[in-house]
């Protein structure tokens, strides 16, 4: 059946079919754990759609509609277990590649430099200056193919740019490009400082407060941002005013998305404003290189704005799940008892907003939904209809109420799988 096939895309204990570990480094066992998941994703995908068109049910099923639904629910949370394996895997292959792939960049980076070095040079002379930015740019590339090194196993110097949440953060990744700029200008000025020793007061001028004041600002406003960033993010899921779910691994859209991979305005015009800040500051160093780069009152007026914009969607973002109504499900057509007071054994429907948090979306995530009514706690089965699944969703679940219910008041409350608990909302179970 499907689910099998979604669990021979990866063979036992983790291993794909050329027999080596999914952590291995080499490109055949990277692509080996890429194909894998493929596969299982695809797997999954013709099992629901099997399901939801009605085929591959149990004789002995297909007359309950209750245990055929809970049977489906089930077969498909294997597979997305399945999904999950393979995920994981694939992940563990991309951190082993990325540390590879950022050490290429980074001195590839350095060659774009030299030979932009090199042709500057024709007829104006090869100077001090061009020393020192080259010596600067081979000192920093190696201290990050060190750092790379050091946390190869968690995507090299991409490492302190993920979040709690497996994430890359906009306000670290910001906050660090300010930082390896202000690193950068002081490198260059400290081998100039040691290559041509004569010039040493105008270099030391260069160091003065009134020419690096802007810069100093800004990259320390950026540090705090990153800092504050962690805190609000930290208070509010603690608070469960705020939904964070793991992502499977960090991407690059990231930086200009949220959580659900939707477009961010904050995290987008934070991005804009820093970027070209940065890019203005480069120039600077550029044009000046025997003193730390300029930034004028204006530009670092701009990026105090987008700070204060940036945390303000930080902390207005989210919302804690709410159940706003609890109703019970209509019967199919010929039912008798179609208006009727709740029982035990009747389907519920769950109404309000956000019972899938952003970045939740998977299967697995889905699979992971709790109702509990009184002290009984209820899976939420997964509901499949042609590309994608009718329950549960962020507005809207199903239940049934089990026999173990006592009849009477008790209260429903939906557990996310972020965590997060809804407000208890009481329900009338009768005899």
């Amino acid at each position: 059946m499907a689910v099998e096939t979604a669990e021979n895309a990866t063979t036992a204990e983790g291993q794909h079919p050329h027999g080596h570990p999914h952590g291995h480094t080499g490109c055949e066992c990277s692509q080996g754990a890429r194909e894998g998941h493929r596969r299982a994703v695809a797997a999954f995908v013709a099992l629901r759609e099997r399901f939801a068109a009605g085929e591959g049910l149990p004789a002995a099923l297909v007359h309950s509609a209750g245990a055929s639904r809970q049977w489906v629910s089930d077969e498909l949370s294997q597979a997305a277990r399945s999904v999950a394996d393979s995920g994981r895997a694939e992940t563990s292959a991309w951190r082993h590649r990325v540390w590879r792939r950022t050490v290429f960049v980074v001195w590839g980076a350095v060659g774009v430099l030299l030979i932009g070095q090199l042709a500057t040079a024709i007829g104006a002379g090869w100077t001090v200056a061009r020393t020192a930015g080259l010596t600067a740019a081979v000192v920093t590339a190696a201290l990050l193919t060190l750092t790379a090194r050091l946390h190869r196993a968690d995507g090299g110097p991409l490492a302190p740019l993920v979040g709690e949440d497996n994430r890359l953060s906009t306000s670290r990744a910001v906050a660090a490009a300010w930082l390896l700029i202000a690193v950068f200008a002081v490198l260059v000025l400290g081998v100039e400082l040691a290559v041509d020793p004569g010039d040493r007061q105008r270099l030391t001028d260069g160091l003065a407060l009134d020419h690096a004041a802007g810069l100093l600002t800004v990259a320390a406003l950026t540090c705090v941002t990153a800092v504050l960033a962690r805190l609000v993010v930290a208070a509010r899921v603690r608070e469960q005013r705020l939904q964070k779910v793991r992502a499977v691994r960090p991407r690059a859209a990231d930086l200009l998305t949220d959580d659900a991979g939707r477009g961010s305005f904050a995290d987008v015009q934070y991005v804009v404003v820093h970027t070209a800040a940065l890019a203005f500051t480069a120039v600077r160093l550029g044009r000046e290189p025997w003193r730390l780069p300029d930034v004028p009152w204006g530009l670092a007026l701009l990026a105090v704005v987008s700070v204060v914009m940036y945390l303000t969607g930080k902390y207005a973002e989210g919302g804690r799940p709410a159940v706003l109504s609890v109703v019970r499900v209509r019967p199919e057509e010929g039912a008798i008892d179609r208006d009727a007071p709740i029982r035990t054994g009747d389907d519920i429907e769950i109404r309000g907003s956000g019972f899938v948090p952003p970045g939740a979306q998977d299967p697995d995530r889905l699979a992971k939904l709790v109702v509990r009514i009184g002290t009984v706690h209820v899976h939420v089965p997964l509901v499949p209809v042609a590309g994608g699944f009718s329950s549960p969703t962020d507005t809207a679940l199903t239940v049934p109420v089990p026999v173990d219910v006592e009849p009477g008041r008790v209260d429903v409350q939906v557990v996310t799988a972020s965590g997060a608990e809804t407000n208890p909302y009481p329900i009338d179970v009768m005899d």
